[in-house]
């Protein structure tokens, strides 16, 4: 047996002792894992976390997913379920020294037969060295190692410790989950009685964040009984609880998926899915200013030459709201992304930009041409600078047919191929009838 049993209850208060209530959350922990609410597609009966459990033999992982929906109560969970000795490390708070310790305590309970999980909360805060500390340990079987983060592992965890470990993701819970937590929580909380409708919104002020909720349900309880209210209705919840931001992480997994969602949708020209994720951001306390540079992106890669007057727009919206500011700029960037969304797409300027650049980036400088350098000086001329230059103005149509503007050891390339959408349908024919004009100027 280990030394400690980490999850035994907390003994009843007797009426001889009094102290601090534990938090609404902690007294709710599950203690088994049929008590955990959600996470059915890792837990349900032969999924693949209820399997590993089954097996009887531990093994490392990462649990990756949102705040609050069971990463620390799963890795408490196997250490219970593997009679393991439970050692918690938080990267925030934690150094070498605390490191070292862990290890050190590990080797102690190999020596009396006790197995070791060592469980490190936000793993993504660790360096790539503190992370690599842990390899050895892991690879000969000294403790197994349970990270949980919020971020990306494949980008936040170094790869030689990500493959040692089984990647586990864990899902927002949902509406129907976080009413079921809701009510074990009410048998907690005498005395609070919830109006028909207050608990799904309640769910929705915990976007899928048990302990959000939890948390909530305990500020509503003690507003509602010094506010000496027997049924909290959804007017005292908007006045009790504080306005909260949606779950967003600034430069973080949520924040790049929703940008993606909203380019995406304003690419797929919905109007109404991007006004959605434009808004969505909003609400998570994006900066206005950054999704501004957004829309100015998605003007030229998406939309281009197809309908030029959504650059400007999208410059205009950017301009208007550096001018009013918050909220009532927002309604020139969403009215921005509308128009952006309903426009005729082309990535043809995008795709002639890179084209370009990858065949610069591949040939040697070549020479300008003589007949298109510059001459400003006497001697400049008589070299040959510019001589034979064809001034398209002077030329029919303003069109010098037959002209080469390209180095003269570079085939002339076609990197610019308009679609026949929007104005770029025309530019099509233009440049189409130009063409033609070459053809002819070159048999003659």
């Amino acid at each position: 047996m280990c030394p400690q049993d980490l999850f035994a209850p907390d003994p009843a208060p007797s009426q001889e002792t009094s102290g601090p209530r534990p938090p609404l959350a902690e007294s709710l922990r599950p203690q088994t894992l049929n008590d955990v609410v959600g996470q059915g597609h890792l837990l349900g009966p032969g999924k693949p976390l209820r399997l590993a459990f089954d097996s009887g033999k531990p093994h490392s992982m990462i649990l990756w997913g949102p705040p609050g929906v069971g990463k620390t109560t799963l890795a408490r969970l196997t250490a219970r379920a593997f009679d393991a000795d439970f050692i918690a490390l938080s990267a925030v708070l934690s150094g070498v020294k605390d490191i070292r310790e862990a290890v050190d305590r590990a080797r102690m309970n190999q020596r009396t037969a006790c197995s070791t999980i060592l469980f490190v909360d936000e793993v993504h805060r660790f360096n790539k060295s503190q992370q690599d500390a842990f390899l050895p340990h892991v690879e000969s079987g000294l403790f197994t190692f349970i990270g949980a983060t919020t971020e990306n592992p494949s980008f936040e965890v170094v790869g030689a410790l990500l493959s040692r470990a089984q990647v586990y993701v864990l899902k927002s819970l949902t509406e129907e989950d976080l009413i079921r937590l809701m009510q074990r929580a009410l048998q907690k909380l005498p005395g609070l009685r919830l109006a028909s409708g207050v608990d799904a919104l309640l769910a929705g002020h915990a976007d899928g964040d048990a302990r959000k909720l939890l948390n909530l349900l305990e500020q509503l309880h003690t507003a509602a009984r010094t506010a000496a209210v027997e049924t909290v209705d959804a007017a005292f919840v908007e006045n009790a609880l504080a306005q909260s931001l949606r779950r967003f992480d600034k430069g973080g997994e949520a924040f790049y998926d929703q940008i993606s969602a909203l380019h995406k949708s304003v690419r797929g020209s919905d109007p109404d899915a991007a006004l959605y994720w434009l808004v969505r951001m909003f609400d998570g306390g994006a900066d206005p200013r950054y999704l501004g540079r957004r829309l100015v992106r998605m003007a030229s890669e998406d939309i281009g030459l197809a309908d030029p007057r959504a650059l400007r727009l999208a410059l205009d919206a950017v301009e208007t709201y550096e001018r009013l500011g918050s909220p009532e700029g927002e309604l020139a960037l969403a009215q921005a992304c509308l128009y952006l969304a309903c426009a005729p797409k082309s990535n043809a300027a995008y795709v002639a930009y890179n084209a370009a650049r990858a065949f610069v980036q591949s040939h040697p400088s070549n020479e300008v041409p003589m007949h298109l350098r510059n001459a400003p000086t006497r001697l400049m001329k008589t070299l040959g600078y510019g001589r034979a230059y064809r001034y398209a103005h002077d030329e029919p149509e303003a069109y010098a047919a037959g002209e080469r503007y390209f180095p003269e050891d570079v085939t002339p390339q076609r990197f610019y191929l308009p679609t026949p959408r929007g104005l770029e349908a025309r530019i099509a024919e233009r440049l189409a009838y130009l063409r033609q004009l070459d053809d002819a100027a070159d048999k003659d």
